[in-house]
This record gives C-alpha cells, sequence and structure tokens, in this order.
C-alpha cells in the first residue's frame, strides 16, 4: 500500500488495524505492525468484526480531516480459519484468511473522500454471533476447549434477515446525507459474507447488479479484511476508477454495521 502511494513508513502518522483475530491478546497488532515498519506513530487496533474495516476507516478520517494527522494507515487483517470448528460444516467452509491496506491524506478538494457514512450497533444480537470463550468472562480453559466454546457460533437465519434489513436502511441513509441518488454510485462493495445476503440487499434496494464487486467465491469471509481486498481489487481491475463513487459497506458481529460514499 505505502509503494503503490510513494510513501515511506516514516510519513505514516496514524495506524489503525481492523481486526478480530489478533496475534495476542496484548500488545495490539497495531503495536506489531509499527514496529514492523519502523515508522513513529500512534497505533491501535479496533475491533468490530465484520465492520471493522468501516469503523477504522471512518475513525481516521476523522482524525486525517481534523489535522491531528495527515498519513493515516487503515489495515483490516484476519485469520479467520483458526476461528471455526473444522467439525463444523455450516460455518467451517464459509470463512478465510486475508488482509488489506488503504493509506488516507486530507485533500482540498472538499468534493472527494468521505462524503458520507454512518456506523451503529445492536448489542442485543450479540449472542446470535460470538466466540463464548477466550476473554475475561469466560478464559479459556481446558474445559472450554473441549466443549468448542472457543470457536465461532452463529444463528446464520438471524443474521441473515438483521444484515439484510441493517444494509438497505444504512444505504438509505448515507445517500440521504450525501444527497445523492443511487444511479449516481459506480460501484458498491458490501461485506463479503454470503451471497444471499448480497443478493437479498441488492435486490430490495434497487441496484444494477453489475455494479456490485463480489469476489466472495475466491475467499470466502474474510471478517475486517473483505472490503480493502475487494476494493483493491476494484481498482487493479477498472471496476472502480479514480473520480468515481463507490459505497462501502461492512456488517456481522456486534452486532455492528458501517457504511459509507467515497469519492475516489
Amino acid at each position: 500500500c505505502l509503494q503503490r502511494a510513494g510513501v515511506s513508513p516514516a510519513e505514516v502518522d496514524l495506524i489503525l488495524v481492523a481486526t478480530i483475530t489478533p496475534d495476542q491478546a496484548t500488545p495490539s497488532t497495531a503495536c506489531h505492525l509499527q514496529r514492523a515498519l519502523g515508522c513513529v506513530a500512534p497505533a491501535m487496533d479496533v475491533n468490530a468484526a465484520c465492520a471493522g474495516f468501516m469503523y477504522a476507516l471512518v475513525t481516521a478520517g476523522q482524525f486525517v480531516a481534523n489535522g491531528s494527522a495527515k498519513c493515516a494507515l487503515v489495515v483490516g487483517a484476519e485469520v479467520m480459519s483458526r476461528t471455526v470448528n473444522p467439525a463444523d460444516q455450516k460455518t467451517y467452509p464459509l470463512f478465510g484468511d486475508g488482509a488489506g491496506a488503504v493509506l488516507l491524506r486530507a485533500t482540498e478538494d472538499r468534493s472527494k473522500g468521505l462524503l458520507s457514512y454512518t456506523l451503529g450497533a445492536e448489542g442485543c444480537g450479540g449472542q446470535l454471533l460470538s466466540i463464548p470463550s477466550g476473554g475475561s468472562r469466560m478464559p479459556l480453559t481446558a474445559e472450554a476447549i473441549a466443549a468448542g466454546d472457543h470457536y465461532l457460533r452463529m444463528e446464520g437465519r438471524s443474521v441473515f434477515k438483521w444484515a439484510v434489513r441493517v444494509v438497505s436502511d444504512s444505504l438509505q441513509d448515507c445517500l440521504t446525507h450525501a444527497r445523492l441518488d443511487i444511479g449516481q454510485i459506480n460501484l458498491m462493495i458490501l461485506h463479503q459474507a454470503n451471497m444471499r445476503i448480497i443478493d437479498s440487499a441488492v435486490s430490495d434496494f434497487g441496484f444494477d447488479r453489475n455494479k456490485v464487486f463480489v469476489n466472495l467465491e475466491r475467499y470466502g469471509n474474510t471478517s475486517a479484511a473483505s472490503i480493502p481486498l475487494a476494493l483493491d481489487e476494484a481498482l487493479t481491475s477498472g471496476a472502480l476508477k479514480p473520480g468515481e463513487l463507490v459505497m462501502l459497506c461492512g456488517f456481522g458481529s456486534g452486532l455492528a454495521w458501517g457504511t459509507a460514499i467515497w469519492q475516489l
């Protein structure tokens, strides 16, 4: 990411890493990354599961917009294969590993960059998608491992219904705030959870299916990494070009979501 932007690590003055699969409980993965890059910058992890990259992107955007950071590195990185039970055929085939990064800088052109966003959470649905053990509430013990409590658990049908609703609502909120029509959006990148959610959300919203970028069949659900992975492929393939409008939406465990409209 830094090489493509022509930016040296020394210029990076903020690092945010969105992940639910950190190397360890502490220090943060962002601090490991800061050390590896050799830059002097505040560094922190953001845990909002599949919405994590959107939370980190919007947070970094605020730092840059108010002048607290000049060059913010935002990363989504996950090793989801470590969180799923190989014996659970309902969840194990769905998830994958990946990472992606973007670099944010201020621009004098106020028509570009972050045009609108919405972040939200419905913690009452947290039990629908969770990893029960491994935190201070339920420490990882031999008994917890034997019970499989260190693996991801998901109530797929309930999560599906919630995701379709929240995607449609948050997309409309962003369009309204940005004073844009859905027809003005050049490309939509939704969290790559599963095709049924993507198809249902797009169908309910009336958006052109040909303008929805999908790479789920190659990588699976990579949680916080899915949007930056898709964003990279969309740019390198020419599906998204400088100056165009892209709508990004992440949603998942928490239950949390983040949606934004960016003009490149």
